[in-house]
C-alpha cells in the first residue's frame, strides 16, 4: 500500500472514531445567563434546568387596539418587560414565549376590542387549549412549577380556569401551578391607590390606554407610543378612540412604579404560593 493511500486510510480511521467517539459525549455549551427562553438553545435550557431553574413564567398578552397614539402589541411589550423582571428576581425562572393571540371580544359581532382594526381575537376555548398544551410541555421537560402571568383582563379567566384544570394531575407528579391574580389587578397590586395618591382623578387614570398603559409603554417599548397623538379620552371619547383616560399625563417615570408594582405584587404572591400561605 503506498504511502499517500495509507496516510489516508488512517486519517478516515481516525474521523470515524471521532465521530463515534463524539456521539458518546454530553453536548456542551457556555452557560447563558438569559432568563428568555426563545432566545436560548436547548442545550442552554438543559442546563438552566441542571442549575434548578425550574420555575417557568408563561406569559399572556394580546393583540388589540390602544388608541391613537399606542400601538397593537402593548401587552406583549409590557408583559415580556415584567416577566422578565419577575424570573430574574426569583431567581430560579424562565420565561416562556409570551402568547400573543388572547380572547379580545367576539368576532363575528366585533364587539369589545375588535370594534377596532388590527385586533386579533381567539374564543376562550382556543386560547384555554394552547395554554394548557405550553404547561403541559414545560412539565413534559422538567419544570416543576408554572406560572400564568396575564397583561389582558380578557386572560385572567382563561389563566384560571387552566390552572385549576391541571392542579390535581400536576399535583400528582410534583409540580405547581399558579395563575398569579395578583399581578394584574389593579386595585391589588396598588397602581390605583399609587395614582390617586399622586393626585389624579378617576377620569385621568382611566380604565384602557391611559395614564397606567401608556407609561408601561414608555419603559417597555417607547418607539410604540405617538405622544403627539395622545389626548383625554383620544379626544373624541372612548368609543370613537379606544382611550378611556388622559395618556399625556403618563411617564417613563410613572411607568417605572407601575411596572414595579405589578411584579412586586407577583413576585409576593408567589412566595406565599411557595410557602404555603392562603393565596388573597
Amino acid at each position: 500500500m503506498s504511502l499517500l493511500r495509507t496516510s489516508l486510510v488512517v486519517a478516515f480511521a481516525a474521523v470515524v472514531v471521532g465521530m463515534f467517539y463524539g456521539m458518546g459525549r454530553p453536548i456542551s455549551a457556555p452557560f447563558v445567563d438569559n432568563v428568555y427562553m426563545e432566545e436560548l438553545t436547548w442545550v442552554e435550557v438543559r442546563d438552566h434546568l441542571k442549575r434548578g431553574h425550574t420555575s417557568i413564567i408563561i406569559p399572556t398578552g394580546g393583540v388589540e387596539q390602544n388608541g391613537p397614539h399606542m400601538v397593537l402589541g402593548k401587552h406583549n411589550y409590557v408583559v415580556r418587560e415584567t416577566a422578565g423582571r419577575l424570573a430574574r428576581r426569583l431567581g430560579n425562572a424562565l420565561v416562556a414565549p409570551t402568547l400573543t393571540y388572547v380572547p379580545e371580544g367576539d368576532i363575528d359581532t366585533k364587539k369589545g376590542h375588535m370594534a377596532y382594526p388590527g385586533t386579533f381575537s381567539v374564543p376562550d376555548q382556543v386560547f384555554e387549549s394552547v395554554l394548557e398544551y405550553a404547561a403541559r410541555s414545560a412539565a413534559a421537560h422538567g419544570f416543576t412549577e408554572i406560572l400564568f402571568i396575564g397583561d389582558s383582563l380578557g386572560n385572567q379567566a382563561g389563566q384560571e380556569a387552566v390552572a385549576n384544570r391541571l392542579a390535581s394531575e400536576f399535583a400528582y407528579k410534583n409540580i405547581r401551578i399558579l395563575h398569579v391574580s395578583a399581578y394584574y389587578d389593579p386595585e391589588h397590586n396598588g397602581q390605583i391607590g399609587h395614582l390617586k395618591g399622586a393626585g389624579f382623578s378617576d377620569g385621568e387614570i382611566g380604565g384602557h390606554a391611559g395614564i397606567r398603559d401608556t407609561s408601561e409603554m414608555l419603559v417597555a417599548f417607547p418607539q410604540g407610543i405617538r405622544m403627539d397623538l395622545t389626548a383625554l379620552n383620544g379626544g373624541v371619547g372612548f368609543k370613537r378612540s379606544g382611550v378611556h383616560g388622559d395618556p399625556r399625563k403618563a411617564t417613563a417615570e410613572i411607568g417605572e412604579i407601575m411596572i414595579g408594582l405589578k411584579v412586586d405584587a407577583a413576585y409576593q404572591q408567589i412566595m406565599d404560593f411557595r410557602n404555603g400561605k392562603p393565596l388573597g
